[in-house]
């Protein structure tokens, strides 16, 4: 017998019900048949979920229902005894089949339909002076089942809730490692995910105490502002995914409280479950990263943390800045690269890049403000200045090494 069912069963009763007599027991033994077709009719008549189960389903269930009745006559043979193993008779290999059948709701209303069945037979089985005891001995062998029944489907809810933890951590993993999409889709497809759009990935600090309370809540309020959402738990760090969100950049703040001290760092918007690699990869490094940046808003976004990351040796932050700053800024022409250049250079000083560029001040404040407009970053800005400063420095070493 397994700990589990063992475990199911109630040790202490303040009463066993009274022997049965020989021929009680013998009419009780040539019922057995008549109690089991019977039985089965009173839940096709009085279960409509049991009626629209697929044949396989409503098969396994009668299995069940007559084996809790034929065990039901043997344990009633000895009362007396400990009814541990009527558990493990009854349910045997089945709770992983009831559990996917049916709710524990439905269980229990299977098994209040079997005593009723037994209990309206009583009549035709015992003499009156036993009825009593018989209908006494249904109700607490009942209890047993229900009991059974109700330890067997917290255990398999535990038992789902560890496995979809693991499910997940392997998608999150698949994600970070690039894995082909085909594969990719089918693991996501595997854990219930149905989103194919606009995928957010947060990466934060994992708790230090509590990491299973840390990810039950995590989920729980992923579910009110996300179609879809996906918990990693990878060491001292957390990954969470998010799909067809209902909010925008700064509303992530309300998640960041679920994780332990130190930054959360989110991921632009991937527009396709082929697009999570890269979406992940680049919160991931934003997280390796942030620290360099003591003032970042929490949450960050990894594309703010370019510099951080490109110091950090993360190539696809250094492309960003020359793909994105630098080259659109050299496009541009109008002087914009060497103003903004010269601007820096001469810490910021908008009558000193005049003076060094032979032009008015006004001409330097327009240009500025054509580097905002091109770059998407103003120099006027400290923050924003150094994201600049950076683009120039990896821009001209791209140029040098070309």
């Amino acid at each position: 017998m397994s700990p589990e069912l063992e475990a199911a069963t109630p040790k202490n009763r303040s009463s066993q019900p009274q022997p049965p007599s020989p021929q009680t027991l013998k009419r009780l033994q040539s019922h057995i048949g008549v109690l089991s077709t019977t039985a089965l009719k009173y839940l096709d008549q009085q279960l409509p979920w049991y009626r629209s189960l697929d044949p396989n389903e409503r098969a396994a269930l009668g299995l069940i229902a007559q084996k809790g009745i034929s065990t039901f006559v043997t344990w009633y043979e000895d009362p007396s005894s400990t009814p541990s193993w009527v558990v493990t008779d009854v349910f045997g290999a089945a709770p992983t089949e009831l559990t996917r059948s049916i709710s524990l709701q439905k269980a229990l209303g299977l098994l209040r339909t079997i005593v009723e069945v037994v209990e309206s037979q009583v009549p035709d089985i015992a003499t009156e002076s036993e009825q009593a005891a018989l209908r006494e001995a249904v109700l607490r062998y009942s209890r047993e089942v229900a009991f059974a029944a109700a330890d067997v489907y917290a255990r398999a809810a535990e038992t789902r809730g560890a496995w979809d933890s693991r499910l997940e951590a392997h998608v999150v993993d698949a994600v970070l490692h690039g894995e082909p999409h085909d594969s990719l889709a089918s693991r996501i497809a595997a854990i219930g995910w149905k989103s194919q759009k606009d995928i957010r990935i947060l990466v934060g600090t994992t708790p230090a105490a509590n990491s299973a309370t840390f990810v039950t809540t995590l989920r729980r309020v992923a579910t009110r502002y996300s179609r879809d959402s996906l918990v990693g738990v990878l060491g001292d760090r957390s990954v969470l995914m998010l799909s067809d969100t209902k909010f925008d950049d700064v509303d992530l703040t309300r998640f960041t409280r679920f994780f332990g001290p130190g930054p959360v760092v989110y991921s632009p918007l991937a527009a396709t479950v082929k697009d999570m690699h890269h979406a992940a990869v680049a919160a991931v490094a934003g997280y390796s990263a942030a620290r360099a940046w003591p003032q970042a808003p929490n949450p960050v976004s990894t594309d703010d943390l370019w510099p951080e990351r490109a110091c950090n040796g993360d190539q696809l932050a250094r492309t960003a800045l020359i793909e994105q700053v630098y080259q659109p800024l050299q496009q541009a022409s109008n002087g914009l690269l060497e103003t903004l250049s010269s601007y820096l250079a001469l810490g910021h000083s908008l009558e000193g890049t005049a003076r060094e560029l032979f032009v008015h001040a006004n001409t330097v404040r327009y240009r500025l403000k054509r580097v905002s407009e091109v770059s998407g970053w103003d120099p006027l800005v400290p923050r924003d200045a150094f994201v600049l400063q950076s683009a120039l420095l990896y821009g001209r070493l791209h140029e040098f090494n070309l």
